[in-house]
């Protein structure tokens, strides 16, 4: 039982960093594009309303791209350089964690033994949301994708951090944004 509390804080420490994963990123572009010809942005309703996720959601994933592009420079305009558009993908994941743990005939050691009748099933099931966010933007006079971020990571249902959480996500895809090209 002393080997198993030594490993404890291990575990602890494993699964509060595994909880905190950051966001994956990435973006691609139309090399030929020259981005800083755009000085202004808006939202392409069209896009946006096929998002599949609440309004609630999308107005804070508009508001952060929003307070990101505004903090780089960029004006929301009427008639807008690029338009930007969003789309989001979520998936369940599963995770079963099945620790046989059972002590050998020496009185330590991890693993099974069917030898012994003190064996036990440590088996625990975690369910957890990947969200994906794709940022879309639009050349808006020839109506082409000229740069794509992509962010992927853990959702959090907690209202309290889910804004904090978008906010992550949309700053995390957006420092790709104007990509830097070699001169």
């Amino acid at each position: 039982m002393k080997k198993i509390l030594k490993f404890l804080p291990v575990l602890v420490i494993l699964l509060l960093l595994s909880s905190c994963s950051s966001v994956k990123v990435a973006s691609d572009y139309d090399k030929s594009t020259t981005f800083d010809q755009y000085k202004t942005f808006a939202f392409y309703k069209t896009g946006i309303d096929k998002a599949e996720i609440n309004d609630i959601d999308k107005r804070r994933i508009l508001h952060a791209i929003e307070a990101e592009l505004t903090a780089k420079g960029y004006t929301k305009s009427e008639n807008p350089d690029i338009l930007i558009s969003i789309f989001t993908k979520a998936r369940e994941q599963v995770n079963v964690y099945n620790n046989n743990m059972g002590w050998g005939p020496y009185g330590y050691g991890w693993g099974w033994s069917p030898y012994y009748y003190n064996n036990f099933n440590n088996t625990s099931v975690t369910r957890s949301t990947e969200g994906t966010l794709f940022i879309d933007l639009i050349d808006a006079t020839k109506k082409e994708l000229v740069w794509q971020g992509v962010g992927s990571g853990v959702l959090n249902d907690n209202i309290n951090k889910k804004e904090e959480r978008i906010q992550e996500f949309v700053n995390k895809i957006l420092e790709n944004y104007p990509p830097e090209l070699k001169k």
